[in-house]
This record gives C-alpha cells, structure tokens and sequence, in this order.
C-alpha cells in the first residue's frame, strides 16, 4: 500500500497522513527506498549514556600468517554483547558472535556500516521495517547502513561471522549491465536474491528501545512509537538474502584465479565464496593454488565446513590471516596430492582487504600460534 507519486499526500482511514521517509545510504545521489509511517520516526522521547563498544587494538602491524579458532568464542546471551571483533581496519570490521538468545526487549542499528551476516550455525528470522527475512545455514544476510531491525533465532547454538562495512556493499560491477541487472555470466541472478517478505504493519505507542551505534559507540534512544509501523515502501535500497549454496561456482580447464569467486565488493575490499566445484579439466592440471604473493591485499579466509585440498588440519570456524607482504601456497604435500582428484567439497568466505587489518585483544584469545610453521616440512 503506497501513493500512486511519491511525496504527495497519503492518508490514513481516519483521515490523517501517513508519514513519508526516505532511506538512502549515499545521501539522494544514489539508490533509495521510501518507506510510508502510521507515525513520523523521529519521536525521540528519551535517551541512555552512550556506551564505548570500538575494537582494542592488540597489534596495528605484522608480516606473520595467524590463525584463530572461531569455535572458541565462548557463546553470550545477548546478540550485541556477542559480537567481537578479532580483524578490524578503517574500511571494515570482521566480527565473530555466537548469540543464545533473540532480540525481544530492544531493536538495533549500524549508523555506520552495511552489515553483512554470514550464519555458520543457527536459524531464524531477521524482522525490519520492510518485512521478515527467514534466515538459515549458509546465508548472507546484506544490511545496508542505517537498517533497524531484531534477530529471532530458532535455538540457543547459533555461530555468525559478520562484516562491517565503512564503504557500501554492492555486487561486483562486471556482473552489472550498464542498467543494474545481473548479467548472464554472472554466478547468481536476481531470483537468488531473497527480499523481505510477510510485512507486519506495527501501530503501537509505547516506549521502544533502539540501540544505534555510531562511531566506535553504543547509544540508547527511545522512541514514543514502534518502529515497524510501515503500511508500505518501495525501491532498491533495502535488506536482502543470498545464499552461499546459490552461487555457481565458476570452474576452466587449468586453476582459476581468486576473482572467479567473489560474491560481494566496496571500494575497500572484496567477499568470495568458495563452494563445491569441479576441479580443473586440463589433462596436465594441478587443482592445487599455485603460491601467490599478496602485495596489495590482507587474505582472510573464513572455513565452513568440507575439505580443503590447499590446506591441513583445517577446522569449522577456523580463520586465517594471511597479510599483504609475504607469499603464501598450499601446504607441503597439497600439489601432489591434488593431482587427480576430480571435485572438492570445500565451503568458505573470503575477504580481501585493500588495506592492512589489525588484529584486536579478543583475536588473541582464540589464536593458534604454531600456524606459521604450518608450511615447513
């Protein structure tokens, strides 16, 4: 239920105004979303002290690979006070969180950064202003700056890895037209794109809490209605879901390098997805990574679930940081043994940052120092 043309009146049954809200995350010069309020959102009827929730910084600098044990993270109730940083960087925040329990007693919103929600374990529903996004193993959930929203989980044992990011979050430009639609050679199409669905129009008065953060900070604002009180909206600017099990994986006769798989991109850094794939088909081929130096980018790979050909003694959960600087390759006996195999099983997200991460004081808790030798004979 929207006005057939944009900022003009709307009224409601009883003969007042709906309340028109435009939401963009690049001021009006880029896509956007009008949402229609029972109420205007701007009711503001009190607010709590701000709270510091900004990463601490354990090391700024480093050439050394590193590895963390995701599955360490000991499980909080709450979903904030889930949520830890262990790589961070100006351009974007990697966050682990491993949350028992749903969000019922207050709403939540990043002022700052996109958040992408990747979950490992665990099932659900986000609910937002433009309606509900059921969620489950393997998905990303895309939510642009700015987004208000509660996470309902299924059950106590849920595993998320998060990305915040300072940049907006958009799908590669080559897999663009010039008029925005996915092309053909694209890994994913728009009918994997999953949009909020079943919209709950909320016409309540009350006292709500949303928790915003801005800043490396925390700040309590109460709110006189309910901020799901949205009769309809339309647009291109709003929350979604891809599934990491919808992307084709993009395969050739020898190894393909890493760009065939990204999924996501910024001005800052890069998302891939590596799933199940075929390996290459030349005769002569070696599925194996060849070495690679990174000189321009950090390496963080996140691990799913399967067996990776490149790497030993890989866990669910675990990380690895491999910095701009120095090369890196496949472990000692990975080549040989790769040669002949026919497919791998693997599942896992990557993210290249164009900038040197730094690693955070709750990283270090849950590193493996003997990683680095991990490549000797």
């Amino acid at each position: 239920m929207i006005p057939h043309k944009r900022h003009t009146r709307f009224r409601k049954p009883d003969g007042g105004l709906y309340s028109e809200q435009l939401f963009s995350t690049e001021g009006f010069s880029n896509d956007y979303a009008l949402l229609y309020h029972c109420h205007p959102p701007t009711r503001i009827i009190k607010t709590e002290p701000q709270q510091d929730v900004s990463p601490q910084i354990a090391e700024e600098k480093m050439l050394q690979h590193r590895c963390f044990e995701s599955f360490r993270l000991k499980p909080e109730n709450d979903f904030l006070e889930s949520r830890v940083p262990v790589l961070v960087n100006n351009d974007c925040h990697l966050v682990l969180a491993a949350p028992q329990q749903s969000m019922t007693d207050y709403f939540y919103k990043n002022t700052d950064g996109d958040e992408l929600l990747f979950i490992h374990e665990g099932s659900g529903v986000v609910k937002t202003q433009y309606g509900e996004l059921p969620f489950g193993y393997g998905d990303y959930i895309v939510l642009p700056r700015g987004t208000i929203y509660q996470i309902h989980f299924n059950e106590t044992h849920n595993r998320l890895f998060i990305v915040e990011s300072f940049t907006p979050l958009r799908f590669p430009g080559r897999y663009l037209s010039r008029y925005g639609q996915l092309m053909e050679h694209a890994p994913y199409c728009e009918r994997d794109i999953r949009p909020p669905q079943d919209l709950k129009t909320i016409d309540e008065k009350g006292d709500f809490l949303i928790k915003a953060k801005k800043r490396g900070m925390l700040y309590g604002l109460h709110y006189e209605t309910h901020p799901f009180d949205v009769v309809g909206w339309d647009g291109c600017c709003y929350p979604f879901i891809f599934s990491i099990h919808d992307f084709e994986p993009i395969t050739g006769r020898v190894h393909q390098p890493p760009p065939v798989h990204q999924t996501f991109e910024t001005g800052a850094f890069v998302v891939c997805s590596f799933v199940p794939r075929l390996f290459d088909y030349h005769p002569q081929s070696i599925p194996a990574p060849y070495n690679h130096s990174n000189i321009d980018s950090d390496e963080v790979i996140y691990y799913v679930d399967g067996d990776f050909m490149s790497r030993k003694n890989v866990s669910r959960g675990m990380i690895t940081l491999h910095p701009a600087g120095i090369p890196h390759g496949p472990h000692p006996g990975a080549v040989e043994k790769s040669i002949g195999a026919r497919e791998t099983k693997e599942l896992a997200v990557m993210v290249d940052t164009f900038r040197p991460l730094m690693i955070t004081q709750q990283a270090l808790a849950l590193e493996d120092p003997g990683y680095i030798m991990s490549w000797a004979e």
